[in-house]
């Protein structure tokens, strides 16, 4: 189960949002619930949608600066 845990390192949109969060001077368990949530979201839209996870997705509402 402990090894499970650190998976989210590998994801680099996780550890982006972690780091991010950590430089704003969020406390580590803070931003690591952030991520959880943010991964939950994913596997809920997942399941919901029936689309497979796809790394390099974007949605089609995402702004385009």
């Amino acid at each position: 189960m402990r090894k499970r845990l650190g998976q989210w390192k590998r994801n680099a949109a996780c550890q982006a949002l972690y780091d991010r969060l950590v430089a704003k001077g969020k406390n580590g368990k803070v931003a690591l619930i952030a991520v959880c949530n943010k991964l939950l979201k994913q596997a809920f839209a997942i399941v919901k949608s029936g689309v497979p996870y796809q790394a390099n997705f974007t949605s089609k509402f995402a702004l385009n600066p």
